[in-house]
């Protein structure tokens, strides 16, 4: 008989850093930026996973998908359009993005508003991708009901097709921007009181305030 996990009692105290207002840079872009290449150089795994939340039908749905680039514009991502999270931000274009680094005890967290990248932008993206990635964007109904002989199949179709030619970049696959209206940063303190600074778009300029934990 399996040992049941007393969840409850599951805790750990977090020592590891603090975040004070003094040494928070006044752009949150830059502040992200910091402590993303912090994560990288501590080998973080994967440390461009984050959970995009949407909401459909007044509910939320979330996933883990990976970040492919940011700058003062926004935080990209790319992914099927006729996906169910692709519908979602159709039909609501607003999300939020999570990142969670916890070997380094701090949690990033990201609202805003959601627009598609340029075409260009997607083509630019897609042609870099791993050749397996490409075939799969064409291979996958995201979020419809498949199975696995239906999708090797597909896959075995595609790569005779294409051969070592030149793939193109479905059209119904591309990329996201998430536009930051608010940013917090999280990082983890004992006894629960954690540091949290939050960023407010203002107008286009950025407020800076401490959240209590």
């Amino acid at each position: 008989m399996n040992k049941k996990t007393d969840v409850a009692s599951l805790r750990l105290n977090y020592l590891l850093n603090e975040l004070v207002e003094e040494n928070v840079l006044e752009n949150p872009i830059k502040q992200f930026e910091k402590w993303f290449n912090e994560a990288v150089d501590a080998k973080v795994l994967e440390p461009n996973a984050m959970h995009l939340a949407t909401i459909s039908n007044g509910k939320p749905h979330g996933r883990i998908v990976l970040l492919k680039g940011f700058d003062e514009n926004g935080f990209v991502f790319f992914t099927n359009y006729e996906s169910n999270k692709g519908k979602e931000m159709a039909e609501v274009p607003f999300a939020s993005l999570t990142f969670f680094w916890g070997g380094m005890e701090r949690q990033v967290r990201i609202e805003g508003q959601i627009e598609k990248t340029s075409a260009a932008e997607s083509d630019e993206y897609f042609q870099v991708r791993p050749r397996g990635s490409q075939i799969g964007a064409w291979v996958s109904k995201q979020s419809s009901v498949v199975s696995r002989e239906e999708l090797e199949a597909r896959q075995q179709q595609l790569e005779a097709q294409y051969g070592d030619g030149f793939i193109p970049r479905p059209p119904h696959w591309g990329g996201y921007r998430l536009i930051p209206e608010k940013i917090e940063f999280w990082q983890g303190r004992p006894s629960r009181l954690h540091d949290r600074i939050l960023f407010t778009d203002i107008d286009g300029s950025w407020k800076i305030e401490r959240l209590s934990p």
